[in-house]
């Protein structure tokens, strides 16, 4: 883990502009163009998934989770899980990524998609989507269009268009 003083909390209603400020910092103005943004565009996150991360009253990451469905089959999109530049390489972004998968398990939710880097989330237990399974939005490269189940089954018989399930 880390030797900061971080606490892990649910995100708090107020938090939306200071997750906002740190995306552009970690992201910059190109976010809204990656097919990352465009699967989770127009969704409210899911409140009791979505955790930030503070080193006292600053806020230094955030985890967001979108509701979504596939072949009228629910499931969760990941993202963005974002740590601010100046404090990566701490864990924050692993301990952000226990909390959001543990409570979307307690909550009985089946399985959570993202578009990422494999090497990074396959420590999570993400693998990559088989070819033609889950169709997203936009073009994305196969190598980091990813799956975990958090039930077992969950990936047994879901496939279709991925569609983000909007105003929710």
């Amino acid at each position: 883990m880390t030797a900061l003083p971080l606490v892990i909390r649910h995100e708090h209603a107020g938090d939306a502009e200071a997750i906002e400020r740190l995306h552009a910092r970690a992201f910059g103005p190109g976010r809204f163009a990656r097919t990352a943004y465009r699967l989770r565009e127009g969704t409210v996150p899911v409140a009791e998934l979505c955790f930030t991360a503070l080193v006292a009253t600053y806020l230094v990451g955030s985890v967001r989770v979108g509701p979504a469905e596939a072949g009228g089959n629910p499931l969760l999109v990941l993202g963005p899980l974002t740590v601010d530049p100046s404090f990566e390489g701490r864990g924050i972004g692993a301990a952000l990524m226990t909390a959001c998968l543990d409570a979307a398990t307690d909550a009985g939710h089946g399985l959570v998609i993202l578009i990422g880097d494999a090497p990074y989330y396959r420590r999570f237990g993400f693998a990559p989507i088989p070819p033609g399974r889950l169709v997203p939005p936009s073009p994305v490269d196969p190598a980091r269009f990813l799956w975990r189940e958090l039930a077992a089954g969950a990936t047994a018989t879901i496939s279709g268009n991925v569609t983000a399930l909007r105003g929710r």
